[in-house]
Parts: structure tokens; C-alpha cells; sequence
């Protein structure tokens, strides 16, 4: 497994924006796809958006496209997370994660986590 590091999250009124990023430890290692999820207190993990190193593949919920982008810098083994538009729902634990096999909205496919930042949108 490999050490994922987040950071990025913050407070931001409504309408704001904020970048997220998304660092693995080691220089190398193998994934497929990275993905970013979210967890609000008392709610389960949701998937955000994910993209696999290759192509640049993106995948997006429904909840988040139009407003959310996901990037990778294959160079610096960094995955980003551009959000505009934010809304008081957005308020959560946003964790990345990498996958060895799929890029999918599954949280079990994923074998590496983060420890998480906090992005709390107020409104």
C-alpha cells in the first residue's frame, strides 16, 4: 500500500471554491484509478469523482458534476480536486484513495486511503 496525503480543505461560504490534493508517499507504486469520496457526520462514504493515471479517464457523481473537476500531475503522483460552486451539502470529510484494478464509484475497489480534510461550506 501506498501513503496517501490530503490537503486543501477549509471553511468557504457558499459559491465558493476550493482546491483539494491528493500526494502519494512513495514515487512509485501501482494504481489504476484514484478516486476521491466524502463522509458526512452520520451519513455513509460517498463517491465524488475518480481517474485513472493512463487516459485521464474521469468519472463524476451526479452530485458534483458541472462544478467539480478531478486532474492528475502523473509527475508528482498528485491527484487534485477543483470544487466551485460549493454548496452547504458539500460540507464533509473528503478522503482519496487509490485502486489497483478499476476506476469505479466503489469504495471497496479502492485498497489505499487517506487520512481525509475537512471542507466545510457554510451557507
Amino acid at each position: 500500500q501506498v501513503q496517501l496525503v490530503e490537503s486543501g480543505g477549509g471553511l468557504v461560504q457558499a459559491g465558493g471554491s476550493l482546491r483539494l490534493s491528493c500526494a502519494a508517499s512513495r514515487r512509485t507504486f501501482v494504481s489504476y484509478a484514484m478516486g476521491w469520496f466524502r463522509q458526512a457526520p452520520g451519513k455513509e462514504r460517498e463517491f465524488v469523482a475518480a481517474i485513472t493515471w493512463t487516459s485521464g479517464n474521469t468519472l463524476y457523481a451526479d452530485s458534483v458534476k458541472g462544478r467539480f473537476t478531478i486532474s492528475r500531475d502523473n509527475a508528482a503522483n498528485t491527484v487534485y480536486l477543483q470544487m466551485n460552486s460549493l454548496k452547504p451539502e458539500d460540507t464533509a470529510l473528503y478522503y482519496c484513495a487509490s485502486s489497483r484494478w478499476a476506476q469505479t464509484n466503489r469504495p471497496t475497489a479502492y485498497d489505499s486511503w487517506g487520512q481525509g480534510t475537512q471542507v466545510t461550506v457554510s451557507s
